[in-house]
């Protein structure tokens, strides 16, 4: 397999697992807690990662399973990337000084009518950390 066969197959498996563990897996508590202050967030997002990682593994473990050639180092890199990543991105701060710096305070704001401003950055972040985690599992195996 190539590596951009295997890359493919690695950014696949990663937006399915992260959909999973972020929208599936994650229950109210840890969505609506892990981002305040305290040892209660702290544990909501501990919670949280370790399911949302569960799954992004699982979803790995699944191209072991059909032969794609995936070396211990490149999933190590991708879940470390990932952990680190989620983990500051769902904090919200940063999200939210991410488009204040970038000329969209307002959609920061939004919270109406189907649209949240904080979340679609979020995802948006989140895609372009599993994308960057991709690179590193293709480049390591």
């Amino acid at each position: 397999m190539n590596q951009t066969a295997l890359f493919s197959a690695v950014f696949i498996a990663l937006f399915v697992g992260h959909h999973l563990g972020d929208h599936v897996a994650q229950t109210d508590w840890q969505a609506t807690s892990k981002h305040g202050p305290g040892w209660a967030a702290a544990r909501a997002m501990a919670s949280h990662l370790l399911n949302y990682h569960l799954c992004i593994g699982a979803a790995l473990l699944g191209l072991v399973l059909i032969d794609v050639p995936l070396r211990p180092a490149g999933v190590a890199a991708a879940l470390a990337w990932s952990l680190v990543t989620h983990a500051f991105i769902d904090r919200r701060w940063p999200v939210r000084r991410i488009l204040q710096r970038g000329h969209s305070p307002r959609f920061a704001e939004i919270d109406s009518g189907g649209i949240n401003g904080i979340y679609l950055a979020d995802q948006s972040l989140h895609i372009g950390c599993l994308f960057v985690g991709a690179l590193l599992a293709a480049a390591l195996s």
